[in-house]
């Protein structure tokens, strides 16, 4: 009998009493696992005791990644070192990794969780799965091996990079499904495409994250790969890593699993709840999670709740994919700015590919300058240019009350790389 890893969640109620059970375990196991916990919790005057309901998680006290690399090499440690089997380790602003742990448990939590990503991506047995993400210390190579094993999939460990083996593979091994950042995704779509392989490859479906992915990007993958669909994973280090929640196939928003851990959305500012439809912070807190738990854990990362029931009939509840980051945010003459608004009034003209950059710099006068590069699409006229850019222009000026300058330049003119594309280069003092 098929194995399914979907929960048999059906109501609101019995999902809060699974967070509710959750929260109350994790609680009491951090508390008297973790000495940093306890301190925290004993300075806030909580005890476990005094959780009580679902309303009670406010009450608990944050946790930043400042406090992760503060205590390093083992920040939130709950479990004697004997049932630890396995690390992991993402980097980290000030130089020290954000360095979390695994126990047997939390592995195999973490491949359960990661098989229902295939899973809802509508995977089967037959499935081959080329695995273009990085191995070792990141929890990528790993969790997309980990849950394609558990799933019962056909996994094909390729990694990152050399792009002549990876097509290679797709030809040779027929891979139908890739898993890859939406950068390294991209650079292998376009390599199909020039040389010509889009008729001797099978791939149905891309799967990617570890980077916030444009609409354009995304269209741009599926045309010329000839895949049916492109799904988003989130992913997070600190939270067992990618697989901790996925878009169906009607992609309408990502499904996160949320008896596993709940999620928060609040102001960055005010640390309060977003109405519901609102771009807020998303704050994990763990409720199975033995190794390294997360409690009101502040990821930085920025998203919206999708309300409704989605049409797939999962019960989970969704979220927008990443919008961006609370600390990626600029200002530019006194305009709050992310690369995420950016993203979206460049994703609506059909007249440019999907590769842009954003640079800011200050000039002789004093003033904060933006000029935005973006590459023509390969089959358009260069003497469209001008008006081209002036379209775009008078976009952002109405809709960010913001000035910027576009300058359009040649398709595939600017790099593409294998792992995260930086878009951002902030040159003001």
């Amino acid at each position: 009998m098929k194995r399914s890893f979907m929960p048999t969640i059906k109501s609101k109620e019995e999902l809060d009493a699974i967070q509710l059970s959750g929260l109350k375990w994790t609680v009491n196991h951090a508390y008297r696992g973790s000495a940093f916990y306890r301190e925290r919790f004993n300075d806030a005057g909580i005890k476990p005791d005094d959780i009580k309901s679902l309303d009670d998680l406010k009450r608990l006290p944050f946790v930043t990644a400042e406090d992760l690399q503060d205590n390093y090499p083992w920040p939130l440690i709950s479990v004697p070192f004997e049932k630890i089997v396995r690390m992991h380790a993402s980097s980290g602003t000030t130089g020290k990794r954000k360095v979390m742990v695994y126990t047997a448990k939390d592995v195999d939590d973490w491949a359960d969780m990661f098989a229902r990503c295939y899973e809802m991506a509508g995977l089967t047995k037959e499935d081959r799965v080329q695995i273009c993400v990085g191995y070792g210390v990141w929890t990528a190579g790993a969790g997309f091996q980990l849950g394609c094993e558990r799933f019962g999939a056909f996994a094909i460990p390729a990694g990152p990079g050399n792009i002549d083996m990876q097509l290679q593979f797709l030809v040779d091994f027929q891979t139908t499904v890739i898993c890859s950042t939406a950068s390294m995704a991209l650079l292998l779509a376009e390599e199909v495409d020039r040389r010509g392989l889009k008729n001797k490859i099978n791939v149905k479906k891309v799967i990617f994250g570890a980077e916030r992915s444009s609409d354009a990007i995304t269209r741009k993958i599926k045309n010329l790969l000839g895949a049916e669909h492109a799904f988003d994973i989130p992913g997070l280090t600190e939270l067992y890593g990618p697989g901790t929640g996925l878009d169906c196939i009607h992609h309408t928003g990502i499904h996160y699993w949320a008896d596993y851990y709940i999620m928060e959305l609040l102001d960055p500012e005010t640390l309060e709840p977003v109405p519901e439809g609102e771009v807020g912070e998303m704050v994990y807190t763990t409720l199975r999670k033995e190794g390294t738990p997360l409690i009101r854990y502040r990821s930085r990362d920025l998203t919206r709740s999708i309300p409704g029931r989605c049409q797939c009939g999962s019960f989970l509840p969704r979220h927008d994919k990443i919008l961006g980051r609370s600390d990626d945010m600029f200002i530019i003459r006194g305009v709050n700015i992310y690369p995420s608004h950016i993203d979206e009034i460049l994703s609506r003209q059909a007249e440019i590919s999907s590769e842009y950059q954003i640079y800011l710099n200050r000039g002789d006068d004093g003033k904060d300058y933006m000029t935005i590069t973006v590459e023509r699409e390969k089959k358009n006229d260069p003497k469209g240019d001008e008006t081209l850019a002036m379209k775009i222009e008078r976009d952002i000026r109405k809709e960010m009350l913001v000035s910027g300058k576009v300058d359009i330049v040649d398709y595939q003119s600017l790099p593409r790389t294998a792992k995260k594309t930086r878009r951002l280069f902030d040159n003001r003092d």
